[in-house]
């Protein structure tokens, strides 16, 4: 039979060390041009540094990860000619990585006024006053549908201690929504924009712990409207 993905959980350090690698994930995934990877790779670097920051990829079974901070081993060069941790790049399929939510980062406090905003300020509260936020969940193509996506936001969502978890994905009946809904949640704002140009978002709620998660840690849960 064959084996499921192995998932390993990074610290900020090894995420920042293999952004390079990360952001090509997300290029596949997302079919995202070249010009885009600059700033996406700039955002990820960045969200390194916010409160409670974890982060996990997937790899295929029996493959180095990254050698810790300061170690050796797993290092290797891969088809594209470049030296990274992962020996070959195909052997890593997925990566994603949440931190929790706080008052001046750029999502939180865009979404917490426009939730304010349609359905008040303790909606808002509710659902942004204690939330960990899911900033990417990001899976190749070839592996997509085989359940890595769900094991890596279940392993991250693990013993959480916020109230809620939240993300942003983009707005149509995508393999993704349907995942994020079958884990528990909900559309808190469907067709939303954020600044500037770029199609519209739906904005995501759900109470933790994520359905078909582990046994929850007594928690109040979010109302709904």
């Amino acid at each position: 039979m064959r084996s499921g993905p192995e998932l390993r959980e990074l610290s900020a350090e090894q995420f920042t060390a293999e952004l390079d690698a990360l952001t090509r994930i997300y290029a596949l995934a997302m079919g995202a041009p070249a010009a885009e990877l600059p700033g996406r790779m700039a955002i990820m670097q960045r969200h390194a540094s916010y409160p409670a920051f974890c982060a996990v990829v997937a790899t295929l079974p029996g493959t180095d990860g990254p050698a810790a901070p300061g170690g050796s081993g797993g290092q290797g060069r891969g088809p594209d000619g470049g030296v990274h941790a992962w020996g070959d790049q195909r052997a890593l399929i997925g990566f994603a990585y949440g931190f929790h939510g706080s008052s001046g980062q750029w999502w939180h406090d865009v979404v917490r006024q426009s939730l304010a905003a349609r359905h008040g300020s303790e909606a808002a509260y509710l659902w942004l006053g204690d939330s960990f936020e899911f900033a990417e969940v990001h899976v190749r193509p070839a592996h997509q549908g085989q359940g890595t996506g769900r094991a890596m936001m279940h392993t991250l969502a693990a013993g959480r201690p916020e109230r809620t978890a939240v993300l942003s994905t983009p707005d149509g009946q995508t393999r993704a929504r349907r995942l994020y809904y079958s884990l528990g949640f909900a559309d808190l704002l469907p067709g939303f924009s954020f600044p500037g140009t770029g199609p519209p978002y739906a904005i995501m709620g759900a109470a933790l712990p994520l359905r078909g998660g582990p046994p929850p840690a007594r928690r109040a849960s979010p109302s709904r409207w």
